[in-house]
């Protein structure tokens, strides 16, 4: 009787030293802005210790991206398009045979062939209309293709299945959060706000779009003003650009104000996705004084007040 209690006793001590390290070794996928083991908090940074993040994506592929790319790197930023194949080549449309010149530097993106709403069609046709938009993208661009926008901002559990399936890792709705977190899951992911807010939407009437415009700086100028880990996404449509008013001029002060700057990390959606992903890999050991980095990519921490660089495959110490 003794000996099998004895047996009880160490069994459970086992499963509780076991489930104490598990959580320790994971304490670093537990959440996105930080995450928290039994002792302290691991918080994530940005590419060289940033706490801002900045995408920049637009929909379509449309002829208005030629002047939308060329003065996105005249201010050095970068962006991910999402384009629909089939409409390549059509009129107004860029051709199929510049999307790899045009785009260079940039991240390109399913926005599926034909562009039609996910949500109305079969499976057939979901798995041809993202898996066809994919491939042809990428023997265009010659660059892997790894996420997508739903055409019109619409998904269902059933086209999040189907797109999982085709290796999609992210796409992105239209429903603006007009909050800088980031996405709890990627593929609902919910975008900061469209570009200028919901100015023009109603036409001829310059009430509105005053107060839109003003609603989006206001919302650009706390983004740049705050210390907390954030992450901004602004997305639309080059060719919005093309309507009535200054929207050229508008998108250049836009861009002129988020340039530059040494406290913001510029990325495409799927650079983002490889580096939250980095981060939620990190592993640690029970007190948390080692960490290895298991990916190809740096990760920056914050741990007891104190930032990290964790180079690409390498172990260290964090005392």
């Amino acid at each position: 009787m003794k000996n099998e209690i004895k047996i009880i006793v160490v069994v459970l001590a086992l499963i509780t030293v076991i489930n104490y390290g598990n959580a320790q070794t994971n304490a670093a996928i537990a959440g996105m802005n930080g995450v928290t083991g039994s002792r302290e908090k691991v918080e994530m940074l940005f590419p060289g210790g940033k706490t801002k993040a900045l995408i920049l994506s637009f929909d379509d592929g449309m002829i208005a991206d030629r002047r939308l790319v060329r003065l996105m790197n005249e201010y050095g930023l970068i962006g991910t398009f999402h384009l629909n194949s089939n409409k390549l080549g059509t009129k107004d449309y860029l051709t199929k045979e510049e999307i790899k010149t045009v785009y260079k530097g940039h991240e390109i993106s399913v926005h599926t062939v034909n562009h039609p709403n996910l949500t109305n069609i079969s499976r057939a046709e979901v798995l041809y209309e993202v898996g066809a938009d994919r491939r042809e993208l990428e023997q265009l661009s010659g660059n892997l293709v790894r996420g997508m926008a739903y055409p019109f901002g619409n998904y269902n559990d059933s086209v999040i299945e189907i797109i999982k399936s085709l290796g999609i890792e992210y796409a992105r709705s239209v429903e603006d959060s007009y909050a800088f977190g980031i996405p709890n899951d990627f593929l609902k992911w919910s975008p900061t706000i469209h570009q200028f807010g919901k100015a023009y939407f109603t036409p001829d009437n310059p009430d509105i779009d005053k107060k839109e415009m003003a609603g989006f700086y206001h919302l650009v100028n706390q983004f740049l003003k705050t210390d907390s880990l954030a992450l901004m996404d602004v997305w639309g449509h080059s060719w919005e650009n093309d309507g009535a008013g200054d929207r050229w001029t508008e998108m250049e002060k836009f861009f002129k104000m988020v340039s530059r700057n040494p406290d913001i990390f510029y990325t495409t959606q799927i650079g983002l996705v490889d580096y939250i992903n980095a981060f939620k890999n990190l592993k640690f050991t029970i007190d948390q004084s080692i960490v290895t980095n298991l990916s190809s990519i740096n990760v920056f921490i914050k741990i007891k007040g104190k930032a990290f660089d964790l180079d690409a495959g390498s172990t260290r110490f964090l005392q």
